[in-house]
């Protein structure tokens, strides 16, 4: 098969997904939104986002353009690189924010549309919210492969050294990581301030039910959900996405040393990640149609048919288009013979770890398993049993994902080398089309509960609603899970690149500076989390004064007879997200940079720091997060023990949100930033590894 035929194929796989999410997002905006009052409310959330979307990416131009000089300036007149990198740099960021935006501004429709579905019945708003999540999922892959493959399309065919033109798109997947970093911790910020908020200020000291429209800050939380959890989750799984496409392709070019036909360009180990990329496209979209649940089912059956059916089809076609790419057989540069079969088997690894992490993520958050029921039961004497459980859950739930991953990377390496570890994780992300769609469904369900419930409408619309949500829950954890699976084995593929890059032969702990430097990286991500955490509580309390203020000075809000002033629990949110993203984000930039130009061995020893104890406590924060979330679900839709039945308003649900509340910065803020972490420090230390030789 012509290779380079099937390198400019890939870029219409970009066409083709960006084509189909405009066709679903104009399905989406032609469902009935409802009443007037729940467009109304709606728009409200649908304003707060994008003002929010619009203050913070003002910020981000800024720091776009600083990064931009400082990398055209770093990479003048070097023969290895070039001030272009900067412009990959720049596409990188924009292409992150756009997915964001897309998606947000598809999931803020959907919310209504999917309530007004509600009324009808669950098939029916489980489609629309599906809907809105594919725009999302679709918008991600389309943007990241488009923007992937045109740029080396371009450098390819200006510069004949196949490691200058992967060295000029690694800028590419910095900007992604950059934004995504920000995104991520920003919306993090910003939604888990507002609900935690909401929920004490609202469930536990005012006695009122959840979404009230009594609560000054149901409008921030449910904007919250868009800006955190679309928006932000977009642009950390572009970066994830992105990410083991690059680290597949650095390694691709030593990995498999054939040349094309003009004996120029190592085409088949760089094109392959591509291609495989290219591929999942397409079975996302074909996945997206397996997603259906019968009147009465469980939405959660037709999201894991879609899904996992994904990956056994994704699994089939590998194998055809790998060994059409690759040769049959071939001596890679450190002497080992290989086939197009190891690299096959990779592959499968990597998909077979994802499924088995996600298997294992919805076991441990799941509202019908025994980790969140046992956290409902130790709920009943109060809140520190709770929070007790969902700690001693959130630790219990690394050992497996963590036995999976260390079995994935020992078996692709062994199939493949390090090659084979990099290309487990894009088998991983390959069908991140519908992972995402099925993660961005679960904030717009959210939504849409919320809207119900402040729109009146009747108990069965906000009983399909929290249908729909609590299985939104698990599978956010699920997507949450895959991506942290993926990001270990992405950075791990990112540590090898730069240490080909920059000619580190060996990590040593023996030596003090690479000590040194791992135990750095392994105190990064708990500053970091200690980082986004503060500030979490630091705005919720804000939050929360704001919402007594309210109470005691409106006359008639708490008998419902006198609106909230939800504008100025907005700006809360907002101005503190702004505020506080800044430090955390810059840290992951600077830190490897600084550590980089006094030691490249101690930059090897912090990469494998931050990606030991990242992936560790990413796990423990997201599955307990999920779990305690869970857990108050599972109490409001009423439980027996013991003979006593405990639902909304009892004591048991008390304590529940109050551990759901320390649970949200864990699985919402601080978690699922840490895998984006991890990755951006490899990336930064890929982009500077050809200055500190």
């Amino acid at each position: 098969m012509d290779n380079q035929l099937l390198l400019y194929a890939v870029p219409l796989s970009g066409v083709i997904a960006l084509l189909y999410a405009l066709f679903k997002a104009g399905w989406v905006s032609k469902q009935d939104a409802g009443t007037e009052n729940m467009a109304t409310i709606a728009g409200h959330i649908a304003d707060g986002a994008v003002a929010f979307l619009k203050r913070e990416y003002k910020v981000l131009v800024i720091f776009v353009i600083c990064v931009a000089i400082l990398l055209g300036f770093a990479n003048t007149g070097r023969t290895d690189s070039s001030p272009i990198i900067a412009v990959s740099f720049i596409v990188g960021a924009i292409c992150s924010g756009l997915a964001g935006y897309f998606g947000m501004k598809v999931a803020t429709k959907a919310n209504v549309r999917t309530t007004n579905a509600a009324r009808e019945g669950l098939s029916r708003a489980l489609n629309v919210a599906f809907s809105g999540g594919l725009v999302m999922g679709l918008s991600v892959v389309g943007l990241g492969i488009l923007g992937l493959s045109v740029l080396f399309i371009i450098y390819n065919n200006q510069f004949s050294e196949i490691g200058q033109v992967i060295n000029l798109i690694s800028g590419f997947s910095l900007g992604a990581s950059s934004i995504a970093l920000f995104a991520r911790v920003g919306g993090g910020i910003y939604t888990k301030a507002a609900d935690v908020g909401a929920d004490l200020a609202g469930k536990v000291y005012e006695g009122i039910p959840e979404d009230d429209p009594r609560n000054p800050a149901t409008i921030a939380d449910n904007v919250g959900d868009n800006v955190g959890d679309v928006a932000g989750m977009g642009a950390d799984l572009f970066e994830s996405y992105v990410g083991s496409i690059i680290g597949t392709m650095v390694l691709g070019a030593a990995f498999v040393p054939v040349f094309d036909s003009m004996g120029v360009l190592p085409i088949a180990g760089v094109i392959l990640p591509l291609v495989l990329a290219a591929t999942g496209i397409i079975v996302s979209i074909v996945g997206s149609f397996f997603v259906r649940v019968k009147e009465g089912g469980n939405p959660q059956t037709g999201l894991n048919t879609g899904e996992f059916g994904a990956s056994f089809i994704m699994a089939a076609l590998s194998y055809f288009i790998i060994t059409a790419i690759l040769p049959a057989s071939w001596t890679a540069e450190s002497g080992v013979t290989y086939t197009s079969l190891n690299v096959f088997f990779a592959v499968i690894i990597g998909l077979a770890a994802g499924v088995l992490i996600g298997l294992i993520t919805e076991y441990y958050c799941s509202t019908h398993h025994k980790p969140v029921v046992g956290i409902a039961y130790q709920s009943v004497t109060g809140a520190a049993t709770n929070i007790i459980a969902g700690l001693g859950t959130g630790m219990m739930s690394t050992g497996l994902p963590i036995i999976v991953l260390s079995a994935a990377i020992i078996a692709s390496h062994q199939f493949a080398g390090l090659y084979g570890i990099a290309i487990a994780a894009l088998g991983m992300l390959s069908v991140t089309g519908i992972q995402l769609a099925v993660d961005a469904y679960g904030p717009i369900s959210d939504n849409a509960g919320g809207i119900a419930e402040m729109s009146g409408l009747p108990s069965e619309v906000r009983e399909r609603t929290d249908k729909l949500d609590a299985v939104g829950n698990t599978t956010a954890a699920i997507g949450k899970g895959f991506a942290i699976g993926s990001a270990a084995l992405t950075a791990l593929a990112l540590f090898a690149a730069f240490r080909q890059q920059a000619g580190v032969e060996s990590i040593d702990i023996s030596e003090p500076v690479i000590m040194a430097g791992l135990l750095l990286g392994a105190m990064l991500p708990f500053v970091f989390s200690a980082l986004a955490m503060g500030a979490v509580g630091r705005a919720a309390r804000d939050m929360i004064t704001e919402v007594g203020r309210q109470f005691n000075e409106i006359s008639g809000l708490r008998e419902g007879t006198a609106p909230a002033e939800f504008a100025h629990c907005v700006d809360i949110s907002t101005k503190a997200a702004i505020r506080e993203m800044i430090l955390p984000g810059t840290l992951g930039v600077l830190v490897p940079v600084v550590v980089g130009f006094v030691s490249k061995d101690m930059l090897g020893g912090l990469l494998a720091g931050v990606t030991s104890s990242g992936v560790l406590l990413a796990i423990f924060q997201s599955n307990a997060g999920g779990a305690w979330d869970n857990a108050k679900k599972r109490i409001e839709s009423n439980i027996e023990f013991d003979g006593v039945t405990y639902g909304k308003g009892t004591e048991a649900h008390k304590a529940a949100v109050v551990g759901d509340t320390v649970g949200d910065p864990f699985k919402d803020t601080s978690g699922p930033s840490l895998n984006i972490l991890m990755k951006l420090i490899a990336v930064v230390a890929l982009v500077i590894a050809p200055l500190i030789q």
